[in-house]
């Protein structure tokens, strides 16, 4: 079987095309590709971003849940005990309300240890405050806290400090 010289060129031409197309349909799949993982990347990136965020969200609520820095924000002239131990709790459990979304960010381990944070704050405040008269002077539980925080090693907004830090950088 001879093929002619003609015939031989039109095959070698359709094959060239061919191998063409097929390059560019490769380069379209490959460019798709790189589009869809730059998208999950962008997204990856996005979460990482969002979830930092919340570190340093609870991170803030943390400090400001320390007894020390609760106790020295909210005011207590001309209060009662109760007044400042209903505003000291109030303080908290806003604080607390206001970054309740940040938890499906972060951990439930370092979420319950937020929780437990609140939760041990609003039990020595309500300790000291029943130690007192309702009626004394607001004065009175400030002292008091600031002297239990001073002489005891309790303060577990250090350690759920410590824990955020140590979990936001495994984020990063």
């Amino acid at each position: 079987m001879n093929l002619s010289d003609g015939t031989l060129q039109g095959i070698i031409l359709a094959a060239i095309f061919l191998f063409f197309i097929a390059i560019a349909w490769l380069l379209a799949e490959f460019k798709g590709m790189k589009d869809e993982i730059r998208e999950r990347l962008g997204i990856n990136l996005e979460t990482v971003r969002l979830r930092l965020q919340a570190y340093e969200r609870l991170t803030v609520f943390a400090d400001r849940a320390a007894l020390k820095n609760l106790v020295s924000r909210t005011s207590s002239g001309g209060m009662t005990v109760v007044d400042l131990q209903l505003s000291l709790l109030d303080a908290l459990r806003s604080e607390y309300e206001y970054n309740v979304s940040q938890q499906i960010y972060v951990s439930p381990e370092m979420w319950k240890a937020i929780g437990n944070l609140k939760e041990q704050n609003i039990f020595i405040i309500n300790q000291i405050a029943a130690t007192l008269p309702p009626r004394e002077n607001a004065i009175e539980l400030s002292k008091r806290i600031l002297e239990y925080v001073s002489t005891t090693q309790a303060e577990l907004s250090t350690v759920v400090l410590s824990a955020l830090n140590f979990e936001a950088k495994k984020v990063m």
